[in-house]
């Protein structure tokens, strides 16, 4: 009883910590700085304010925006099939996206590439998943993850020639096609790593970073790598054994979710520019490489950065800076900013309900 408390005390601890308020607050300050200052970047060249005006926010303008947010919901709709595919449909669609839309809010708050797996193993365990098993489960969908990345990037490649993809109007696109590639590599390593860890070799993945995690100098990370192999194993155990339908299914819901994610902004795209309808694959073939880009960001969810990025990458689709800082903007509200809200309404009742009121929520 007494072990049972302290881990229901440690648990609420690292929620609390992660759901403090200035943890919220912080990525909202971040990316206001980035439109402030790309604002008035462009403020000094050019006449923003007649510019804005111009912006007419027809029936067809709303229609276009409401189909972005339609591709947000099939963005969790995805994520939420994969939940209950993962956990042979032992979470209800409503504990799914519960789950979901507290992950996403964890991701919003912390570093890009700390995501919403930091504590997903937690919100499946509130939800009765045992807490191994939870484990296991987010695991499953960090591999699921950088797998539609190896997978969908090379198809992006293929079908959108170099100087297309890396065309941007700050002249940053050679610089950000070395990242991308740099940032595509270590993805693939990365996933060849988890492929290897769970499904090929999870034992020998385990003794070989035992091993490597003994040398003096990497021996402080020991007791997290051991963790770390333990849990492939584990995962490796609970995966093996899946049928092929299994796999489809979770990678199909794995890929709803991206791909819808990134349609988003093809949406904006057809409320805002409707001359880039002949572009729409290069839309959606430049959000998936800001996306890599963003899977090391510094900064909590990706803040300032994602709306630089968007910026650079479609400045030579869009034809005014006012109208890209619109856009911009409309993108990280229907993609990001909502999140922020849904886990401002979701958390303080989830930490009650959690914990017993044995932690209270700062938001």
């Amino acid at each position: 009883m007494i072990d049972k408390n302290k881990e229901l005390v440690s648990d609420a601890g690292s929620a609390g910590k992660v759901f403090s308020l200035w943890k919220v607050l912080l990525p909202v300050a971040i990316g206001l700085a980035a439109v402030a200052w790309m604002f008035w970047r462009d403020a000094k060249s050019q006449n923003i304010g007649a510019e804005l005006s111009q912006i007419d926010f027809s029936p067809y303008v709303i229609c276009c925006i409401a189909l972005a947010w339609l591709f947000m919901i099939g963005r969790d709709f995805g994520l939420c099939w994969r939940f209950r595919v993962l956990t042979d449909g032992d979470l209800s669609w409503k504990q799914a996206m519960r789950v979901t839309c507290l992950c996403e809010f964890t991701s919003a708050v912390t570093p890009t590439a700390v995501g919403g797996s930091s504590l997903g193993m937690l919100f499946l365990n509130r939800e009765n998943i045992e807490l191994g098993r939870a484990t296991t489960l987010m695991l499953a969908t960090l591999f699921l993850d950088e797998l539609f990345f190896v997978v969908a990037c090379p198809i992006i490649v293929l079908f959108t020639p170099l100087r297309e993809l890396f065309a941007t109007g700050g002249g940053f696109g050679a610089g950000l096609e070395v990242t991308f590639w740099l940032i595509y590599s270590g993805i693939f390593l990365w996933t060849l790593f988890l492929f290897l860890g769970i499904i090929v070799w999870p034992g020998g993945i385990r003794r070989l970073l035992v091993r490597l995690f003994s040398i003096s100098w990497l021996r402080r990370w020991q007791p997290r790598v051991v963790a770390m192999g333990a849990n492939m194993q584990a995962t490796s155990t609970s995966l093996r054994s899946k049928s092929f339908k299994f796999w489809i299914q979770v990678f199909c819901g794995t890929s709803l979710s991206w791909i819808s994610r990134f349609l988003v902004v093809n949406a904006l795209f057809l409320a805002f520019v409707p001359s880039a309808d002949a572009c729409q694959w290069l839309i959606f073939a430049r959000q998936t490489a800001v996306w890599v880009v963003l899977m090391v960001s510094p900064t909590p969810g990706g803040a300032g950065l994602s709306e630089w990025l968007f910026s650079e990458f479609y400045d030579t689709l869009i034809p005014t800076a006012a109208l890209s800082l619109v856009m911009a903007i409309s993108w990280r509200i229907v993609s990001y900013y909502i999140y922020l809200l849904i886990g401002a309404v979701l958390v303080p009742k989830w930490l009650r309900d959690s914990f017993g009121g044995r932690k209270k929520s700062k938001l």
